[in-house]
């Protein structure tokens, strides 16, 4: 038995024949749509991730120069 004779070539031009190219490309479609909401989702977290990152530093640092200015005063006896 040759390697064509154990491939159903039947089964398979008749299986080739009934798919539908508007199913296959409305597939595709959705499949583009949902990666770019994927990445678009990915991009926000990022995002957000970032900005809420930069506002905690901005506050850590607000916080440690009000410290150290405390401090700073009631080293020169001008304690608020």
């Amino acid at each position: 038995m040759s390697m064509t004779e154990r491939i159903p070539l039947d089964r398979i031009s008749e299986r080739a024949r009934a798919a539908r190219p508007g199913r296959t490309a409305l597939a595709v479609v959705a499949g583009l749509l949902f990666g770019l909401g994927w990445l678009a989702f990915k991009a926000c977290a990022v995002a957000w991730l970032a900005v809420a990152w930069c506002g905690s530093a901005v506050i850590e640092d607000w916080q440690a120069s009000r410290q150290a200015e405390t401090v700073r005063r009631a080293r020169a006896g001008r304690v608020r």
